[in-house]
């Protein structure tokens, strides 16, 4: 199955985030295991890598993302994604709406997220971990 993992769900794993981690790591897991095919978009390196350098060293940091990009597969941003988010006034977050591009282009039969309030008008469904996880 195909999925694209939410950045928060990369933040909950780097970070080891208590409340969150056991599912974000089961989730990467199951994509190490090629269980899943994971894919996440090239900007949630880049927002991911922002959040974390404060919890992790800046070495330890890069490494990790490279392993995670080796393990999944990276969805770029081009104009034509950029200008469907920036377009679509049903999204009030164009970063949410890049997600579902990245998405679409990888064939994602779900979004895996904690923030799926504003995937209301996604037309890839956005998943909570734990639901994700109870369907496998």
């Amino acid at each position: 199955m195909r999925v694209l993992i939410g950045t928060n769900i990369l933040i909950d794993y780097f970070a080891k985030r208590p409340a969150f981690f056991e599912n974000a790591r089961t989730i990467i897991k199951m994509c190490m295991e090629k269980k899943l095919e994971g894919c996440i978009a090239a900007h949630s390196v880049t927002n991911a890598f922002y959040i974390l350098r404060k919890d992790l060293s800046l070495p330890d940091l890069r490494e990790a993302l490279t392993l995670l990009c080796d393990v999944v597969e990276v969805v770029g941003i081009d104009k034509n994604k950029l200008l469907k988010a920036i377009g679509d006034e049903s999204f009030a977050d164009i970063e949410d709406r890049l997600q579902t591009e990245c998405a679409l282009y990888h064939g994602a039969k779900y979004i895996i997220t904690r923030n799926i309030k504003d995937f209301a008008q996604s037309s890839v469904p956005a998943i909570l971990p734990e639901e994700f996880l109870n369907l496998m």
